[in-house]
């Protein structure tokens, strides 16, 4: 797939998501959050997210499927790039994977992956990695089937807030 928007013959356009497009990606979200444990839909901070990502486009992406008849954006994922010292190469970070419920189990979320990875390769990145809730079985499940490689390393975070 191209960066460029990639019409299928399903009736899904897949391409990076426009400014307008971050309230629609913000609902995605909503669902998303909803099955996470870390984190939680609060649809001021997803825009404000949505709209770094996708006025920084040198560094990352927001790649969409969207319905061709109603013109619903029905996926998204995103990448950014971040530089791996043990690679020596950028690595492309993906979060934000999500499909609309009525839309999953049609190949849409591979397409999308696909899509995001297409990008990261062509800005120089040799690996990708991504975060799973560890009890969401069917998220394991599928990015297994896909051939994603569980990691002996564990996420830890650290909310940076700015106390002054």
């Amino acid at each position: 797939m191209s960066e460029k928007n990639d019409r299928e013959q399903t009736g899904i356009t897949f391409g990076a998501a426009a400014m307008e497009d971050v309230p629609q990606l913000a609902e995605l979200l909503k669902v998303l959050f909803g099955i996470e444990q870390d984190f939680h839909a609060d649809p001021e901070k997803q825009s404000q997210g949505l709209q770094h990502l996708i006025s920084e486009s040198k560094r990352g992406v927001v790649m969409t499927a969207r319905d061709d008849t109603s013109g619903k954006i029905i996926g998204m994922v995103s990448a950014q790039l971040v530089v791996s010292t043990a690679e020596g190469a950028y690595s492309a970070w993906i979060e934000d994977m999500v499909i609309d419920e009525a839309w999953r189990a049609k190949g849409l979320g591979r397409k999308l992956l696909e899509s995001a990875l297409v990008w990261a390769r062509s800005r120089g990145a040799t690996r990708a990695q991504l975060l799973v809730d560890l009890d969401n079985a069917p998220a394991l499940g599928y990015y297994d089937h896909l051939g994603w490689q569980a990691t002996r390393l564990g996420a830890r975070r650290l909310l940076l807030k700015d106390d002054a």
